[in-house]
């Protein structure tokens, strides 16, 4: 894929849709391409997670470890995982098997932070999409809570 290619792809995951073109480059610019073969593990359960990966083509299989709760996921092309990761330390709460080949797009946290550092207007739109996504939750949240309390 073209750079322009990987700046299209990036801007289609929801994270990402808010940031402008040359924050996407910088990302695009920066990230490490990743092949793993099926039944291949990308990552374990309880391993640091030091940024995401977003999966280019193929599919995962997220198993959630022994101190995880949940089933397991399959996810495939366009899907981010490790969003947190790209913000804050944190472990690995699912296993990631390759179900097929697999090429993923790795984003270590570093760069993603250094593209916030450089792109102010980034780091702004991020802060209001995830404001937004939270205050979304919490009426999901209180909508559980009343029903509950009936």
């Amino acid at each position: 894929m073209s750079l322009d290619d990987d700046i299209a792809f990036f801007r289609r995951v929801p994270l990402f849709s808010a940031l402008d073109k040359e924050a996407l480059r910088i990302l695009a610019i920066g990230a490490e391409t990743r092949t793993v073969q099926t039944g291949s593990v990308l990552f374990y359960a309880g391993e640091l997670a030091d940024g995401g990966y977003l999966v280019l083509e193929g599919t995962l299989l997220l198993e959630p470890g022994s101190f995880a709760e949940g089933k397991d996921v399959s996810v495939g092309t366009g899907t981010l995982v490790g969003e947190m990761a790209l913000l804050t330390d944190m472990v690995w709460q699912a296993t990631a098997v390759a179900q097929e080949p697999v090429t993923v797009l790795r984003l270590p946290r570093s760069l993603f932070r250094k593209m916030l550092e450089g792109y102010p207007a980034a780091a702004v739109a991020l802060r209001d999409l995830i404001a937004n996504r939270l205050a979304a939750f919490q009426r999901e949240l209180n909508g559980v809570k009343r029903k509950m309390e009936r």
